[in-house]
């Protein structure tokens, strides 16, 4: 089965991500939609040998206003997963 980002909540400029079928070392990194451009500050790693759980993504100050969503790339550096599109304001 394919990996997943479940869902996406945003509080306090940190995003919680859950996630099923992400294996330990994955990495996912915010992505700004209208550009395609990986913000590489954002960048975490999947610690956790359970292949679900949730991830904590704290949005630096420059992050502007936009449309992201997340993409997590497995171990071997290829594509893995993308969230839904989400807003940040």
């Amino acid at each position: 089965m394919k990996p997943v980002i479940s869902s996406i909540e945003i509080e306090n400029r940190v995003i919680v991500a859950k996630y099923q079928r992400l294996m330990v070392g994955a990495k996912v990194v915010l992505v700004e939609k209208t550009s395609g451009r990986q913000l590489s500050e954002t960048v975490t790693r999947v610690a956790s040998p359970v292949p679900v759980g949730a991830l904590r993504i704290r949005l630096p100050e420059a992050i502007e206003p936009g449309t992201y969503f997340l993409r997590a790339f497995n171990g071997h550096g290829e594509d893995a997963a993308r969230s839904v599109d989400f807003e940040i304001s």
